[in-house]
């Protein structure tokens, strides 16, 4: 990931605010520095920021491995892992100063949690008309389900299984039914989230009655147990995407069985570059505007189901990175 470049204007805004990650489950709030605006760079006011319970959740945590201190760098992070660091990605807001064309306009920027910030103007993605700035946030989440969706090569009529029914399968979930003829089923051993996997037009199933023929397997959920399900669902000579981050954490994998016999081949995706199918062609720009219009669709409004001020941010953050809690998305209101 590209990080942020110093700016060399002097100038600053009083009163604006960003979240630093300060210790092991610590976060607080900490004077910004934002500049004046120079040649090519716009000022945004943020509005909106969503919270990764993923990624996100290893940094509170202090899990992010030393090997991966340079490659988990975000766009314009301050600080170093594993402490004290400015961390976050997905911001929404409008342009209050810039180039003319560029006033105004609602735009999603790859940047950490603050008030307000300036950026380059094309490290900016203006919202398409008609959507809401509240679930642009979710933006960076769609753009790693349409890259894990790549990464698999599942096409039409194919037999998909999504194991983890959290923000980032269900969002894979949404794109899958979206192939002609597929046939999605999602696995999650919480069976309250079977009315929204309907919503979404999948099958919702529990760990125990998945069957063993699906020509893709996704595995969401980071969960040990969830991968042992998704190398079970798999048919012959499939492909399971490895969608799940553990940071430090070691997990074991069932490579015996019918594993060999199966010819069953496990991948990682990883949203940090394109695709291999698409990169020859697709730009992260190009690929970000993309995931920008798949959430046009008013049913992902359904898969935000907690939000936050930025004032309350520091504390709500030991609830939302519980790995026992419920919510799916979350945003920040500022």
């Amino acid at each position: 990931m590209v990080v942020e470049t110093k700016n060399t204007h002097t100038e600053t805004r009083p009163g604006n605010r960003a979240l630093w990650y300060t210790g092991k489950a610590r976060a607080e709030l900490r004077p910004a520095h934002v500049p004046e605006p120079g040649p090519g760079e716009a000022l945004v006011l943020t509005l909106w920021s969503g919270i990764s319970r993923g990624t996100e959740r290893l940094v509170y945590d202090g899990r992010v491995p030393l090997s991966e201190f340079e490659r988990m760098k975000a766009p314009f992070q301050e600080g170093e892992f594993p402490y004290p660091v400015k961390y976050g990605y997905c911001a929404v807001g409008i342009v209050e100063q810039g180039p003319k064309d560029w006033l105004g306009v609602p735009v999603f920027a790859l940047h950490p949690h603050q008030t307000r910030f300036v950026v380059p103007v094309d490290r900016l993605v203006a919202l398409p008309d008609g959507l809401p700035l509240r679930r642009a946030a979710l933006a960076a989440n769609m753009e790693t389900a349409l890259n894990a969706l790549w990464d698999s090569g599942a096409g039409p009529g194919d037999r998909i299984v999504i194991v983890g029914a959290g923000l980032i399968g269900l969002l894979v979930a949404f794109l899958a039914v979206r192939l002609p003829g597929a046939d999605v089923v999602v696995v999650d051993v919480e069976t309250a989230r079977a009315p929204l996997v309907k919503a979404l037009g999948a099958e919702f199933r529990t760990p125990g009655a998945v069957a063993g023929d699906a020509d893709v397997v996704f595995h969401a959920s980071a969960q040990e147990d969830g991968l042992v399900t998704a190398l079970g669902a798999a048919g012959s000579e499939a492909t399971i995407v490895e969608l799940s981050w553990y940071g430090d954490k070691f997990v074991s994998v069932p490579l015996g069985g019918a594993f060999h016999s199966k010819r069953l081949k496990l991948i990682s995706s990883q949203v940090g570059q394109v695709a291999p199918s698409r990169r020859p062609r697709w730009t992260y720009a190009r690929r970000l505007r993309k995931a920008l219009d798949l959430l046009l669709d008013d049913v992902i409004d359904r898969l935000i189901t907690t939000e936050v001020t930025f004032d309350a941010l520091p504390h709500a953050l030991f609830d939302i990175f519980n790995p026992d809690a419920p919510a799916l998305a979350t945003v920040v209101r500022y």
